[in-house]
C-alpha cells in the first residue's frame, strides 16, 4: 500500500513541474532511444546477413589452400612464406603445391555419400567482350557444374552448358543481359550463337554464345571480385578458362556441396584428414575446410560486438540522464524540506522517506525509459528499412533497457534520498 501512495506522490510532484521533468528525462530518452535504435539495426544487419549466407549454402564445406601455421622460429625459415588464403593469381605457389583434379577426384570416390557435387570456380581476368567496333565490359570466370547448383542463374534465352562442353573444353560462354546490350541492341535471340572475341590480359579467344542471364549484380559467393560495377560476369567451362589463360597447375579452393543429411562439420574434418597425407611433406600450405555454418558463426559474433561496443557509447548519455536525475532530485527535495520536515514530525521513518524520493527518482527514469524505447524502436525500424533490411526489434534489450533506466533510478536516487530521510525534522520545518 505504501509503494502505490509513493507512486501517487511521484507522479502528483512530476505534474506539477511539467517541463523540469521533461528536461530531466530527456538524457534518459535519449540514451535509452540510441541503444534501442542501434541494437534494432545491429540485429536486422545480423539476421539479413546470416540469412542470405545460409541460403548461399548452409550445409557446403569450403576447401582451401593457406599459409602453414607455423612457430615464429619455424617461420623465418621458410623462404616467401604468407599466411592467409591464396588466390588464384598467387605467385609464390609451386606446382606440388595446388589441388589437382586427381586429388578431388579421390576425395568424391572416398565420400560418395556425402559430396553432391563439387564446385571449382577459377577467375581468369577483367577485360572485354568485343563484337566489330562494339565492346562490354566483362570479368572472366570458369565454373564447374556444381558452381550452378549453389548459383542459380535466372536465364532469359539459350542452355546452360552440357556435359561434353566440359568434358571437350568447349569455348562457349554464358553472357549477361548488360552484354547483349551492348553489343546486340538488347536483342537475346540475336545473341546465341554468335562468336564475339574475349580479350582478357592481352589474350583473345573467340567463344560461341550458347546462353543468356539476366544480371543481378553478383558474383562469387555473391559479391563482384573484379571491383568494377561496370562490368558483369561472363562464364565459360572451367577448363575452358584454365586454357584461357594457360593455367594447368591446378586450383588453391573449392567448394562442397554436400547431399541432403550430411553433417557439414563432420564432412570438413574428413576432408582436411584426407588431404593431411598429400600436404604432409609441404612445408608453406596445408589445406583448411570450414563450412558456412562456422563463417555465419564468425560473421554474427563480429556483428553482435560492433554493436555491443556502439551500444555501450550510446549507453553513455544514460549515466548523463543519471546525473541530471540526481541534480533535479537534490532541487526538489530542497524545495519539500518543509514537507519532508512536516512527514517527519508526523511519525515518517527514515526508511519511508527514503523510499519515497527513491521511488520517485525510479519513475522518473522508467517513464523516460518508456519513451526512449518508443522513440528508439521507431527509429531502428526505419533505419532498418531505409538501409534495405527486415527490422527486427530486440525484445530482451527492450527489457533490459527498461530494467537498467529503473537501476539507474535507484542508482542516482538513493544520494538525494537518503539527504533527505537524514533531515533533522526541527530544522526541516524552520526551513524558509
Amino acid at each position: 500500500m505504501l509503494l502505490i501512495e509513493n507512486i501517487i506522490l511521484a507522479i502528483n510532484s512530476l505534474l506539477s513541474n511539467k517541463m523540469r521533468a521533461l528536461l530531466t528525462m530527456l538524457g534518459i530518452i535519449i540514451g535509452i532511444g540510441s541503444v534501442i535504435a542501434i541494437i534494432t539495426v545491429g540485429d536486422s544487419l545480423t539476421l539479413s546477413v546470416s540469412e542470405n549466407m545460409q541460403s548461399m549454402g548452409a550445409n557446403d564445406v569450403y576447401v582451401m589452400l593457406n599459409s602453414r601455421k607455423v612457430s615464429e622460429e619455424e617461420s623465418s625459415k621458410i623462404d616467401g612464406a604468407k599466411f592467409g588464403t591464396i588466390s588464384n593469381d598467387s605467385m609464390d605457389l609451386h606446382e606440388s603445391d595446388y589441388i589437382t583434379d586427381e586429388m578431388i577426384k579421390e576425395m568424391v570416390d572416398k565420400f560418395p555419400n556425402d559430396i553432391y557435387a563439387i564446385n571449382a570456380q577459377y577467375w581468369a581476368g577483367r577485360g572485354t567482350a568485343n563484337l566489330g567496333n562494339k565492346s562490354a565490359n566483362i570479368t572472366l570466370y570458369g565454373n564447374s557444374v556444381g558452381y550452378f547448383v549453389t548459383n542459380k542463374l535466372e536465364m532469359l534465352g539459350g542452355k546452360m552448358f552440357s556435359e561434353s562442353d566440359y568434358t571437350e573444353m568447349k569455348n562457349v560462354t554464358i553472357i549477361s543481359d548488360k552484354v547483349v546490350k551492348n553489343l546486340f541492341d538488347e536483342d537475346v535471340n540475336k545473341a546465341l550463337g554468335k562468336e564475339i572475341e574475349v580479350s582478357v590480359d592481352g589474350k583473345m579467344q573467340a567463344f560461341t554464345i550458347i546462353g543468356v542471364y539476366k544480371n543481378q549484380g553478383m558474383a562469387m559467393m555473391g559479391m563482384n571480385m573484379s571491383g568494377d560495377s561496370s562490368a558483369t560476369d561472363l562464364y565459360v567451362p572451367l577448363k575452358s578458362a584454365m586454357n584461357f589463360t594457360h593455367e594447368t597447375n591446378g586450383y588453391t579452393n573449392f567448394q562442397i556441396i554436400t547431399t541432403v543429411g550430411t553433417d557439414a562439420d563432420i564432412l570438413a574434418k574428413k576432408v582436411e584428414a584426407f588431404f593431411e597425407p598429400y600436404y604432409r611433406a609441404n612445408r608453406n600450405y596445408e589445406i583448411e575446410a570450414i563450412t558456412m555454418g562456422s563463417m555465419v558463426t564468425m560473421l554474427t559474433d563480429m556483428l553482435s560486438t560492433i554493436t555491443l561496443a556502439i551500444s555501450i557509447v550510446a549507453g553513455i548519455a544514460l549515466v548523463v540522464g543519471g546525473i541530471g536525475v540526481m541534480n533535479i532530485m537534490l532541487v526538489s527535495i530542497t524545495e519539500r524540506t518543509r514537507e519532508i520536515g512536516t512527514r517527519k514530525a508526523l511519525g515518517a521513518t527514515n526508511a519511508s522517506i527514503r523510499t519515497q524520493f527513491i521511488v520517485e527518482a525510479m519513475i522518473i527514469c522508467l517513464i523516460g525509459g518508456a519513451i526512449g524505447v518508443i522513440l528508439g524502436v521507431g527509429g531502428g525500424v526505419l533505419a532498418s528499412n531505409l538501409l534495405g533490411y527486415p527490422a527486427k526489434p530486440s525484445i530482451s534489450g527492450i527489457i533490459v533497457s527498461l530494467i537498467f533506466s529503473m537501476s539507474i533510478g535507484v542508482f542516482f536516487g538513493y544520494y538525494p534520498a537518503n539527504k533527505a530521510a537524514k533531515m533533522n525534522p526541527i530544522d526541516a520545518l524552520r526551513y524558509e
